[in-house]
């Protein structure tokens, strides 16, 4: 029986990950801090799928938690062959405003744990005869994005540290493959405060079930990079053509008016 490890798995698009890789056949580790809530999400894909379903509540923004979910997958012999690093969320605001606590510990969920347990079960990884690892950053990597500063700088490292272990990884059994997608109809929305962008958001967001699907066959397939929805892969294009003074201005132009408006 196949395994797979997914962070960030008890709602949103980690959960849809979920289900896809359950559908698939794969008994499947769901992290996230909520215990209730994966402790949902694993009934019911337990009700809908022959696949094995574990939880492990953790917190993602502590520096030990991969060595948490390492220790776990030792103990149970959980020897996954796929590992999605989907756990993430922003803070918005002007950089200097906002708590440096809060942000830290995004970066710790985005960033830092993210490294952490990629390099921790690589070797496990390793003695697959076919392994893959998917990790979720944003199409906000594609350019500068201020009242989002480090989310976006954040998402940025994760599309170079995705290409970058690819070429690492090239001559091994793993696969790396970077899922950027754009607005996803998710609860990321809500979490960071962001209601003022809800409108705009909502004319390009993708459904979690569409970008899961999109990501895992993009994955499974050895794909680099997925950027789904025909609109998202548009506009990463365009940044290409564009002078990054002005997509800064651009970007700054449509999320510091929404910030005011939100602060009213």
């Amino acid at each position: 029986m196949q395994k797979a490890i997914v962070t960030g798995a008890s709602k949103g698009l980690g959960k849809a990950i979920a289900y896809e890789l359950a559908k698939k056949g794969y008994d499947l580790l769901l992290v996230a801090r909520s215990e209730a809530l994966l402790e949902q999400v694993a009934k019911e894909i337990s009700h809908k799928f022959p696949a094995k379903t574990f939880t492990l509540p953790t917190d993602l923004s502590k520096p030990e938690a991969a060595a948490i979910i390492e220790k776990w997958c030792e103990q149970q012999n959980f020897q996954p062959n796929v590992l999605v690093n989907n756990a993430g969320y922003a803070c918005w605001g002007m950089f200097d405003e906002l708590s440096l606590e809060e942000q830290q510990a995004m970066m710790q969920v985005n960033l830092g744990t993210l490294v952490s347990l990629t390099y921790r079960l690589i070797p496990y990884l390793k003695k697959q005869p076919q392994a893959f690892i998917l990790n979720v950053a944003s199409t906000t990597a594609f350019q500068p994005f201020p009242t989002m500063t480090l989310y976006g700088a954040g998402k940025s490292f994760v599309r170079m540290f995705s290409k970058g272990l690819r070429h690492e990884l090239r001559h091994t059994t793993i696969s790396v493959t970077c899922l950027t997608p754009g607005p996803v109809d998710t609860e990321f929305i809500n979490r960071a405060g962001m209601e003022a962008m809800k409108p705009t958001a909502e004319k390009f967001e993708m459904t979690p079930e569409r970008v899961a699907q999109k990501g895992l066959k993009a994955m499974f397939n050895k794909k680099a990079e997925v950027i789904p929805g025909f609109t998202n892969l548009l506009l990463s294009k365009l940044t290409n053509l564009v002078p990054e003074h002005l997509q800064v201005k651009i970007v700054a132009g449509i999320y510091e008016k929404a910030l005011q408006k939100g602060k009213r």
